[in-house]
């Protein structure tokens, strides 16, 4: 199986983190339109994708092969394309499940065989924004800028509290910083159109 993967360093270290021998040929490429100049692979994954009309331009040509897109907050429904999404934030790589949507049931099998060279399981989930994962994590560290803004306890003393009492890779300001701000504002932006619960805590919005 030929897989062309499109990542930067840090991505691509994490997918590969549970892998000793793949079992496939991949072919990394760092630019989009890396994907025009290799045609015939088995199966595509964006990791670094931005839902612009440019991008979705590029991986049209790829179809009807399985073109597998890091999408957290924008769904298939907004992306309007028959693409594969999945969640891969920075850090959720690390594990060995992949929190996928996909509306082709025909595809599906095909795509956990991809990611079982990568060593992850495909846990295949609604197609709503965040997933799950992500939108916990999310709504944690939203709620710890809401603690901070109150004056309940420092940023080092709520990321030590948290990561010794729930077991946490990271406390929620060391993950915010690792997913990158805009990340999540971007997902509590989503979330809230339909959820106010989720409006971003003022502290988190002016750290973009």
């Amino acid at each position: 199986m030929q897989i062309v993967v499109l990542s930067n360093a840090a991505l691509k270290e994490e997918l590969l983190q549970d892998t000793t021998d793949t079992g496939a040929e991949l072919i990394w490429i760092e630019d989009a339109k890396g994907f025009s100049n290799i045609s015939g692979a088995d199966a595509y994954i964006d990791l670094l994708f931005d839902n612009s009309t440019s991008r979705k331009s590029i991986l049209k040509h790829l179809l009807p092969k399985p073109v597998i897109v890091n999408s957290v907050v924008h769904t298939l429904e907004d992306i309007g394309e028959p693409f594969i999404r999945i969640g891969a934030w920075p850090t959720f790589l690390k594990g060995n499940v992949i929190e996928a949507a996909c509306r082709n049931e025909d595809q599906k099998e095909r795509i956990e065989t991809v990611f079982k060279h990568f060593g992850k399981v495909v846990e295949w989930l609604p197609d709503v924004p965040g997933f799950v994962t992500p939108r916990v994590v999310s709504m944690i560290i939203n709620e710890a800028h809401f603690a901070l803004e109150e004056g309940v306890s420092t940023k080092e003393e709520i990321d030590t509290a948290m990561q010794l009492g729930t077991a946490y890779p990271y406390g929620p300001f060391t993950w915010c910083q690792k997913i990158g701000v805009p990340n999540i504002v971007a997902l509590l932006q989503k979330l809230s159109a339909t959820q106010p619960r989720c409006t971003p805590a003022p502290l988190l919005g002016q750290a973009i």
